[in-house]
Parts: C-alpha cells; structure tokens; sequence
C-alpha cells in the first residue's frame, strides 16, 4: 500500500462513498464532485472521514475474514485514502486560491501522517500474508493484489523492530515534506531576466514579457539638467521551464539567450539543499529495509530488476547513439560558425536556436505556419476523433455544477461508449496561469475498481499543461512539440479511463513504473501521423486542412536531431541513477554528478555555476525511475510498428491495444501485457531482469544496433 501511495498523482469500500461524477445540473457540489471540497477547509473533513472510514475496515480486516473479503476492504482502504491523497496533489498544484492550496497541504500531511500509522498495523499485515498463502480461493487479479500489498507493507519496514520502523515512518515523512517543498520552490521561484531594449526581444515572444523601465544611460546633457530622466524600456521575462524554452529557440541575440539558460538553470537554489537532504533520506530508508542503496529499493520490483541492468541497459543506448549524436553536434556548430564567425564557440544555449533554424532552413518550416493548424479547441476535436475511431468511444463535453470547477477555463469530458455507457471522467486544464505547475501532467482523482457483479467505480483523473494563449488571441496556437505533449498526457488518460480491473490497486496507471510511460510514448506516434492529423489539424482563419507536404516535412525535422535527443534522455536517467544509487551515507556535490555525467553522456558541455537538477522535478516521482522513459520510447516503437502503423485509426488496433493491454492496467505482469500485445519481439531478458527489444527504435532513427553482448563485446549491425 506505502508503495503505490510513494507515487501518487505521478500516476495509490466494500462500497463507494462520497464522489459524484455527474452530479445533477445547477446542483451544488465540491471540488471535483467531492461534496466535502465546497469550501477550503472541507479537506479537514475529507480527511476525518477518510481516517474514520479506513478505521471501520481496519477493524473487520482483524477479524481475520476470507481472503477476498480482506483483499477488497484493503483496496478499499486504498482507496479511500487514495481519494484525499490526490484530490490535495492536484488542488496544491492548480487551484489558484491560495486557501485551497494551504489547506490541501495540511491534508495532505495528515493523511500521509495517518498512511504511516496504517503502514504499522501488523493486524493488517497478518491478514495480508494470510490472505497470500490461500491464494488457491481467489481470482489471479486478487491473488497478485494480495502479493503487492505484502510486499509493500515490507518495504515500508513493517518487519522491522519497533526502533526501525519508528525510524522509517520518520523517514517517509520527512521525504514527503522534502518532495513537496521541492516543488513549491519551482512554482514560487521561476526566476526571470531583464532584456534591454525591447527591440532585442522577438516580438513572436513578447506576449511573454512584462514591460519595465529603467534610466537611460544616453541622456542628454540638457535633460539632466532640467531634472528629466529618460526612461529605457526593456522586457522581464520568466525563466519558468516553457518561457524559457521560447526564448533558446525563437531568439537570435546569443546574450539574451545566456543569460536566460544561466538564470533557468539555476534557480531555485534553495533546492540544492532540499536534494541533498532527500537523497540521504532514501538512502537511509533504503539501507535500513535492507537494500543496497535507493535504487536497488525502487528497481527491485521494475520489470529491470536491478540497477546493474538499468545501468546495462543505459550504457548500451549510450553506444549506440553516440556517433549519431556527435555528427548532429558538428552540423550544429558549423551553422553556428558559418553565421557568427569561424572561431565561434557552439554553447549550451545554442541547441534550442540553431536546431530550429536548421529544421527551418531544411525543410522550410515557419513555426508560426505549423502552429497555424494547431488551435488548441481542434487539437481537442482531435483527440475526441481518435477515441471515437480506435475505440468506439466518444468523449462528450458535459457541464460542471457548481463549485465543482477551480478555474473558468477548465474543461469537463465524459467518455462514454454506446454499449457500455459511461466509462470514466476527464477534467482538461490546458492554459497556463501564474503561481500553477508549470509542466504537464496527468493526476489520477479516483481509480477504477469493482464494487459488485453491477456496479463499477469510474475513473477519474485530470490532464494538466501550461499552453499560453497566442499574440493578439486568448486562444492558443500549439507548436508541433505542444501537441505531441498533449497527446502524450492524454495516452496516460486513457490508460486511466479504459482499464476495468477488479481493484484500483491495479487501475490505469498503476503500474510497474517501467511500463507506465509506454501508452503516452505510443500516443506521440498518432500527432505525427498525416492520416491522423488530417483529421482534426486545420488552419484556425481558413479552415484548411494541414498539407501533407507540411506534415512530411515536420515528421524530417523532428527526426534530424533525434540522436541528441535520446542522448539528452539517456543523460537525465543516469543522473537519477546515480544520485539515488550512491552507497555513501553522505551525497556528493551534485552539480559535479551533473557536470561529470553530461561530459560522459552527451557530446555538451557542462556550464560551471548550473544547477540544473534543482528543477528536476522527474527526481520526486520517478526516483531511480526515470530510466521508464527510454523504456517506454523503445516499446513504444516496437507497438507502432508491429501493432498501430499499418492501419492506426482502425477499430482493430483499437480494439487490440484495449484488450491486451490498456483495460489491464496493473493486473497482469508488465511482460505478459507486452507480449500478448506485440507476439513477441519487444522485450529480452538480461541478468535476471528484462531490457526492451531496441531494434525497432534503432530502425526508425537509423542508427547503429547491438545485437548481442558477449563478453563484454558488443557486436553491431547497421538498419
């Protein structure tokens, strides 16, 4: 239960209480359908009856009943706590009423207060293991819940002596609070530069900026003299991670650009700290439940297994991309030296602006053009057509009661299917606003699971991203990497809607964390595609369809750096990896980590007095774990391929993506799913773990493929 609780809102009753998903039209509700959340301080009542709930199934559970009857009344506990645990994730990083959020805080401590009590109660455990060991008399769902939530109580220390637990729980709080501080650090200090003048801005970003003034150092004598000063306007631009990736593309001053990548690579520095102490915290709770180090803790029950097969698995993908990547570098910096001077050195935040100039250059592509089919209400109708196509489903805008909303602009979808009704709900908070996440997301509000032979839980979760509306328009104008974004979050969606397990201990995407990227990973193939985008991509003035020519030539430049791109990935897993799988008591520096990895990793230099990994936010969620993406990206290619390419938008790849693999969710073994989706050829076992087969990604970016590993020895072959 601890374990599935650890990663809550990444993607944790014997009946159902307390959450409406349709309430009736004008009728009063709470935040997100949970009558409790009318006001701030409902949370603090969420939470007693959370507490109060879970007590009353605590007690039966000690009355030692039937297996099934103690696996379901411990997904209901989960459930139950699950319930106030994401509805104050979620609240805590959108609602802009900052009672909400103060409030959603302090629940979040309390419950999480409460989990670790739980986490505790032996009477439990018992019954789980009991319920184990009898495992003949349930369903293989439930006998596969009841093995989770025993191993789980084990890694919360449960078999430890009181001393020891005591000092895990202390520990598990203190890595709550240290993840949550870490991430208001991000919200509450972006960081920003002042450009002088405004003509060094491009005015593409200016909607952007904010204007400031500053004295003119080019006064005149007789102005000073009369006591007039000049004032000189200039820009103030947040360093937040979307403002600033805008300002490394779209500008052509280098010094702008450096003082931009500097600043948003160096704030907040008051997470250096909150790291440090994060990283000895798991360390310790690591050790004292009998692991290695936090990585072999979190890996351990990933398909990997380990981290020497991560750390394999990491290396190999580093050889491969490797001459790849160091070419597009060189073309890189002989642009750059080609329109600056021979002597010209190629900087970190040179990537962003002349990577998009050369895409340009090479396949004439205006970025304004290619945003021009991408308004954000068509890329919904998008994602409505894809649904209706693959699975028969349609998702229907629906109306919020009120107080069931926190914003004006967020959207409410019902996905319903003409034989099986109503299948889940999704709440859509696409446009970006001062002091909310600033990255995209997708938060889980309620699971899905069974509470009898005619009644099912629904799903419910919540898709978040920060789109800026466009120059002179309140609506945004997507780029092509904002539509792959929104696609991917909404592939984690509909893992979340379309799964039916028995138990939310399994729904959607609770998952092994090594699996749980791989629908969103899939889900980018379908923005890419021309028989998809032909059918929603449409010019926001004229109403043309996307030309296919565009789409051709935006599918070649999103594959002209793909090399450095996975380098880039390959990087950022293996700063997780060795910050959480560091045997030391004590962590290093970990800008040195950082700057001692990019020089290994990447063909980039590291620039002194960066730390980028202080907004690094994939280290709270996905500790250890972030190797999952490159995972995900090498399964995701192999189900295209061999699954979806063909015919994408067919009713049978629909269908075989929902029955072998999404209505799962977590209920069958993450190799079992992959195989009964693909047939084999996706996956290989290595060192008692299991690696993704890598050769359809290999084959797609045309790079250089291991085969084999003999001996040390790799032996390769060209696609």
């Amino acid at each position: 239960m601890w374990n599935l609780i650890r990663r809550v809102a990444a993607n944790f009753r014997l009946e159902a209480r307390g959450y409406h998903a349709a309430p009736r039209s004008g009728v009063s509700t709470g935040l997100y359908g949970f009558h409790h959340l009318r006001t701030a301080g409902g949370f603090q009542r969420f939470v007693d009856e959370a507490i109060e709930r879970s007590t009353e199934l605590v007690a039966f559970i000690s009355t030692m009943p039937s297996a099934a009857d103690v696996v379901r009344a411990m997904d209901e506990i989960s459930d139950t706590v699950c319930s106030v645990v994401d509805s104050a994730e979620l609240c805590r990083h959108t609602h802009p009423d900052r009672e909400y959020v103060e409030e959603a805080n302090k629940a979040s401590l309390r419950i999480n207060e409460y989990l670790h009590y739980l986490n505790t109660d032996h009477s439990l455990y018992d019954a789980v293991k009991k319920a184990e060991r009898e495992g003949n008399s349930l369903t293989e769902e439930a006998q596969r819940a009841a093995h989770n939530l025993r191993v789980d109580f084990e890694k919360g220390g449960i078999h430890l002596c009181e001393e020891k637990l005591d000092r895990v729980n202390q520990l598990n709080i203190e890595i709550a609070q240290l993840c949550r501080q870490f991430g208001e650090n991000i919200i509450n200090d972006p960081g920003y530069v002042d450009v002088f003048p405004t003509s060094r801005i491009p005015k593409q970003l200016r909607h952007l900026c904010k204007p400031i003034y500053q004295s003119s150092s080019r006064e005149s004598t007789a102005l000073s003299k009369s006591g007039y000063h000049m004032k000189e306007r200039g820009f103030r631009i947040s360093t937040e991670p979307s403002a600033l990736s805008s300002v490394l593309q779209c500008t052509a001053d280098e010094e702008v650009r450096r003082m931009a990548y500097i600043k948003g690579n160096s704030v907040p520095h008051g997470n250096l700290h909150v790291l440090d102490r994060l990283i000895a915290a798991r360390h310790e709770l690591a050790r004292i439940t009998g692991y290695r180090t936090y990585a072999d803790f979190v890996v351990k029950q990933n398909m990997a297994s380990s981290p020497k097969v991560v750390a394999s698995f990491l290396l190999e993908m580093s050889e491969i991309v490797k001459d790849k990547a160091d070419e597009e570098f060189e073309a890189i910096w002989r642009v750059k030296r080609e329109k600056c001077s021979p002597t010209a050195h190629l900087e970190p935040w040179d990537e962003a602006y002349y990577t998009a100039l050369m895409k340009s250059s090479a396949f004439n592509l205006d970025s304004s053009v290619v945003a021009s089919y991408f308004p954000l209400p068509q890329c919904i109708e998008g994602l409505k057509i894809l649904v209706k196509s693959l699975f028969g489903a349609k998702c229907c805008n629906i109306p919020m009661a009120p107080g069931e909303s926190w914003h004006p602009d967020v959207l409410k979808m019902s996905l319903h299917h003409p034989e099986e009704g109503d299948l889940g709900i999704l709440y859509l908070d696409l446009y970006s606003r001062e002091g909310k996440y600033p990255g995209c997301a997708h938060f889980a509000i309620k699971g899905g699971r069974r509470i009898s032979d005619n009644e099912y839980q629904l799903p419910v979760v919540a898709l978040v991203c920060n789109f800026s509306g466009s120059p002179n328009s309140s609506i945004a104008r997507l780029n092509h990497w904002e539509v792959e974004t929104l696609f991917h979050e909404f592939g984690h969606a509909l893992h979340s809607l379309l799964s039916r397990t028995d138990y939310q201990h399994f729904s959607g995407t609770r998952v092994v964390l090594d699996l749980a990227e791989t629908p969103s990973n899939l889900f980018e193939y379908y923005a890419c595609d021309f028989r998809v985008l032909k059918t929603f991509a449409k010019h926001y003035s004229t109403g043309e369809m996307i030309p296919e020519k565009l789409v051709e030539s935006m599918q070649a430049a999103r594959k002209m750096f793909a090399a450095t791109e996975l380098q880039r990935q390959i990087f950022y897993a293996s700063i997780d990896q060795t910050l959480f799988g560091e045997e030391a008591a004590s962590p290093r520096d970990t800008s040195l980590v950082v700057a001692d990895l990019k020089r290994q990793f990447t063909s980039w230099k590291h620039v002194e007095g960066t730390h980028w990994q202080a907004r690094f936010s994939h280290l709270l969620n996905y500790g250890a774990g972030y190797y999952s993406y490159l995972y995900a990206k090498c399964f995701a290619a192999t189900i295209w391929k061999k699954v979806c390419q063909d015919d994408p938008l067919s009713s049978a790849t629909g269908t075989a993506l929902r029955t072998n693999f999404l209505r799962h969710g977590g209920a069958k073994e993450a190799s079992v799913l992959l195989n009964d989706l693909v047939g084999g050829g996706i996956l290989k076992k290595r060192d008692g773990g299991i690696v993704p087969d890598i050769a359809s990604l290999c084959e797609e970016m045309n790079v250089v493929c291991d085969v084999k590993l003999t001996e040390g020895k790799r032996s390769r072959i060209f696609l």
